[in-house]
């Protein structure tokens, strides 16, 4: 009896071993189960589960194993819709990943299994731009990503590729100069670009081994290199090829020459060359005239200065970041708008806000030092804040009409100028109870104040009005108005910020807060950090605004945020840098979770963000549930964490405990440091922001 229950227990231990063997990894099953969930969990996936489960043992449809580990899925022509999920990268040892033909949509996720040699993902309607993360992946041989939506250009993200042989990115709307990391792909013999809106020459792909070429119906200009025309399969007609090249496809041949047989003409080029001459004299005289009138609308300011005072007039156009002029002033035909005087003693008291070296510009144990370089370069140059009369200001808000109400704030309404040249500045008109007794000098002060700060991610001051009790500051229009509108006011799919781009504003508006507090001399402490003063150009990059007006803050009744207030900050005037720290944790918080700093309309265990959300900053699965749903999951949970971390630390009770801004701006850096190329060229060229990083 006893030896047979000995023998029992053994036969138990035998199978359990086995079975332990040879369960699927748990790192793949995780990712497939995220996968099924993002896939609408299709009937059409036989043995595939919405959690657990074994791959391997179970024989899920489309799945190939060796041992315990997942190496192949494919799941080619199936019907499956939804978007892959965003845990493929736990799939290490998969070196085919194949599905193609589906309905898959939405961005090709950033993760993406890592030791993949075939990708498939052609015939699908993904969108967004090329994931980066595939710029990682160096045993890549074939990569297909044909027939689907994919926009934006390409980034310079093939250097690694060496072993890539075929490479299909035909029949999408992708644009731009190919990368000049095509030169790096020393083994491909197929490249198929036709269909898309590549634009530029095709040069870089000169001395590749190409066997198969095709790049026709796109936008390339230039020739045909003569290494490429001797390719044997070899397509390039619908495009702008030069003289010298073919357009009509086949193996581009050489134009033929100006005999009559199709090339230029002598007199043809005899008349374009004498039309060039006329055009150019033309454009020198009215060059000349241009220069010559508005050498009168600057006056310069020793010249005009006398009795102590001096005007400044001008009407010169400011280029905003985005590339949209934005005017300074009318143009010739329009009047002129009267100068405020400012007495020239008020402008020399304010303490200089000059920059000064700062130390944590050297951010310590970063492998990449020019990336940080590039992230620290950039800042404004100085421009003179430039006089608006009220009469012009009145004209192009509709005499400040409702219907041009941008915003109102603690300390005035924001109001929306148009010009009849189509050029928009944003109006602040300040509430005159705000100052104390001699307006006009104060007010002096705060412009001389403003006009010296000046940094990429702070909306610059272009101008001001004093007249008749009025005191107004004028400032760059950004189209895409403020943070608080792409996070609250729209609907959860509509205008969903990509976690990239999410991160890019938190960084760019973490470097303009550091600049006030540790750059400015003395420090400026904002007192109004919210994401509606953070304002976003064509590009998503943040720009901080409603700053210098601490002073302000000290006098006003008005909440100045309810939930961005620190604890200590029962009244304004107990506002400190630390203070500032703490609402800038809050807008992280915001573009975590995509909630309001006090929603009166949640339970009332939720409606204040900081106390709900504090807790769950250091627990993985909590935070998991607090992520915004309009990312509609893509992000990388890494990352998540160190965001959380950060935030863990700006709302912390203690003012003493918070750290310094030059630190959170470190840390934030060293996130996108660990991120894949694509991240650290977003943030170091200053470009809009994809969801299509890795973070390790």
């Amino acid at each position: 009896m006893h030896h047979s229950l000995v023998g029992i227990l053994v036969s138990c231990l035998v199978l359990l071993t086995s079975l332990v063997h040879s369960k699927t990894d748990s790192d793949d099953v995780s990712a497939l189960n995220v996968m099924f969930n993002s896939l609408n969990s299709p009937s059409q996936l036989d043995g595939w589960k919405s959690s657990g489960g074994d791959p391997c043992d179970d024989s899920w449809k489309g799945i190939t194993c060796s041992g315990s580990s997942v190496t192949e899925v494919k799941l080619s022509g199936l019907g499956i819709t939804g978007s892959l999920g965003y845990q493929l990268a736990n799939l290490k040892s998969v070196t085919s990943f194949d599905v193609s033909k589906n309905n898959l949509k939405n961005d090709i996720p950033y993760q993406l299994p890592p030791n993949v040699v075939n990708l498939d993902l052609s015939n699908n309607q993904f969108t967004g731009s090329l994931p980066y993360s595939i710029s990682q992946m160096t045993d890549l041989k074939y990569l297909d990503i044909g027939h689907n939506s994919l926009n934006g250009q390409l980034g310079d993200m093939f250097q690694k590729l060496s072993k890539l042989e075929k490479l299909d990115l035909s029949f999408n709307t992708l644009k731009g100069n190919l990368p000049q990391s095509f030169s790096s792909l020393s083994k491909l013999e197929t490249l198929y670009l036709q269909n898309n809106q590549f634009t530029g020459s095709i040069n870089v792909l000169a001395r590749l081994p190409l066997k198969d070429l095709n790049v026709e119906n796109n936008q390339f200009r230039g020739s045909i290199p003569a290494s490429i025309k001797g390719i044997d399969k070899l397509k390039t007609g619908g495009n702008s090829w030069g003289p010298g090249s073919d357009n009509s496809g086949g193996n581009g041949s050489n134009s033929k020459d100006g005999n009559g047989k199709g090339g230029l003409g002598g007199l043809t080029i005899a008349l374009i060359i004498a039309a060039i001459v006329v055009v150019a004299a033309l454009i020198g005289i009215l060059m000349f005239k241009k220069k010559s009138s508005a050498t009168s609308h600057f006056l310069d300011e020793e010249k005009t200065s006398h009795k102590g005072s001096f005007k400044v007039l001008a009407s010169q156009e400011l280029s905003s970041e985005h590339g949209a002029p934005i005017s300074k002033g009318f143009n010739d035909d329009i009047s002129p708008r009267s100068s405020v005087s400012i007495d020239i003693k008020t402008l020399k008291k304010p303490p200089s806000f000059g920059y000064k070296p700062q130390q944590t510009d050297v951010v310590q144990d970063f492998s990449d030092k020019e990336f940080e370089n590039r992230l620290n370069a950039g800042r404004n140059t100085s421009t003179p804040a430039v006089s608006y009369s009220l009469a012009d200001l009145q004209s192009s808000t509709g005499n400040f009409a409702a219907g041009r109400l941008l915003g109102e704030g603690s300390l005035g309404c924001v109001y929306k100028a148009k010009y009849p040249d189509g050029k928009v500045i944003a109006v602040k008109k300040i509430d005159k109870s705000h100052f104390q007794k001699d307006h006009k000098e104060e007010f002096s002060k705060i412009v001389s104040n403003i006009s010296k700060i000046h940094h990429k991610n702070i909306a610059p001051l272009v101008g001001y009005c004093s007249e008749s009790d009025h005191h107004i500051l004028v400032y760059e229009f950004f189209r895409n108005g403020s943070l608080h509108d792409f996070l609250h006011m729209s609907d959860d799919f509509s205008n969903p910020l990509t976690w990239n781009t999410r991160v890019k504003i938190a960084l760019g508006t973490a470097r303009a807060v550091e600049y006030l507090h540790e750059v400015c001399a003395p420090s400026v402490i904002h007192k109004n950090i919210k994401s509606s003063n953070i304002l976003l150009d064509l590009e998503f990059n943040p720009h901080l605004s409603d700053y210098g007006l601490d002073g302000f803050h000290d006098r006003t009744s008005k909440n100045l945020g309810i939930g961005y207030n620190a604890p200590e900050c029962t009244k304004p005037s107990s506002y400190s840098i630390k203070s500032d720290v703490y609402s800038f944790g809050v807008v992280m918080l915001e573009l975590l979770t995509g909630r309001m700093p006090y929603d009166s309309s949640k339970s009332k265990s939720e409606q204040c963000l900081v106390r709900w959300a504090t807790p769950q900053l250091h627990d993985i699965d909590a935070l998991a549930n607090m992520v915004d749903p309009a990312l509609r999951g893509l992000y990388p949970p890494k990352a998540i964490s160190r965001f959380a971390d950060i935030i863990a630390l700006c709302v912390q009770a203690e003012p003493e405990f918070r750290p310094p801004m030059s630190e959170v701006v470190q840390t934030l850096v060293r996130m996108v440091q660990r991120s894949s190329m694509n991240m650290r060229d977003d943030f170091a060229a200053n470009s809009r922001g994809t969801d299509d990083s890795d973070y390790y």
